[in-house]
């Protein structure tokens, strides 16, 4: 009897440890497939909201994936997997779910090159949701490190606060009107000078892209004043 007890003992923990072992393959099923079922929601969620911003406008809309980025942390150059075979031009705006992130800066037949606004060559004509009132977004080359940009030219007279959001003014044929471009966190006033500056923070996350879409411009549009 004794020996028998041993012998089921044994037994007993290598079924377990067999068990053990199949029930961490299950877990580790579970959880991919929860991964899996999380991501497709967050797809899901983005697209809703980029066609929520499609229905404002009347422009053609291309989906793109990002397929390679400059150095960095940040995507401030990179490059998308839709070219000239698919219609797409320099200069055209580029979006996604959460507001504008740049425009295409130059084009090959199936890819093309992305800038985007925290890059510090890029300006923005932009305004103001809550006064309308319109000033240029720029990139800076210190902010753009932390994914940030700046309101430049504000007169003293005019009222910029912290949490104010800004907003494509249409003020030129680059972007459309009302694309939302992010809030202001900071307002700098310098003792001695007539205008003063705010940072922005984007409403785009440059440091995690994936997905973006290129607003096509027609000719009419480029020539538009």
């Amino acid at each position: 009897n004794s020996i028998r007890e041993t012998i089921n003992f044994f037994q007993d923990a290598r079924t377990a440890r067999q068990e053990n072992e199949e029930l961490k393959i299950q877990i580790a099923e579970m959880e991919r497939e929860m991964d899996k079922v999380y991501r497709l929601q967050k797809e899901n969620e983005e697209l809703k909201k980029l066609l929520s911003i499609k229905d404002q406008f009347t422009q053609e809309f291309i989906g793109c994936n990002i397929i390679a980025k400059d150095p960095g942390n940040l995507f401030e150059i990179f490059t998308i997997d839709r070219g000239s075979k698919d219609g797409i031009g320099v200069n055209d705006p580029v979006i996604n779910s959460n507001g504008l992130v740049g425009r295409v800066s130059r084009v090959d037949l199936l890819s093309s090159s992305v800038v985007s606004i925290i890059d510090a060559e890029s300006s923005v004509s932009a305004r103001l949701s809550r006064t309308r009132d319109i000033f240029i977004l720029k990139g800076d080359a210190q902010l753009r490190t932390q994914g940030l940009c700046r309101l430049d030219y504000i007169p003293p007279d005019v009222d910029v606060a912290v949490g104010d959001k800004v907003e494509t003014s249409g003020m030129s044929s680059l972007y459309p009107k009302g694309i939302l471009i992010g809030e202001v966190v900071e307002v700098i006033r310098n003792e001695g000078q007539f205008d003063y500056y705010a940072i922005v923070k984007p409403s785009v996350d440059f440091r995690r892209l994936e997905d973006v879409a290129v607003i096509k411009v027609t000719a009419e549009e480029e020539k538009a004043p």
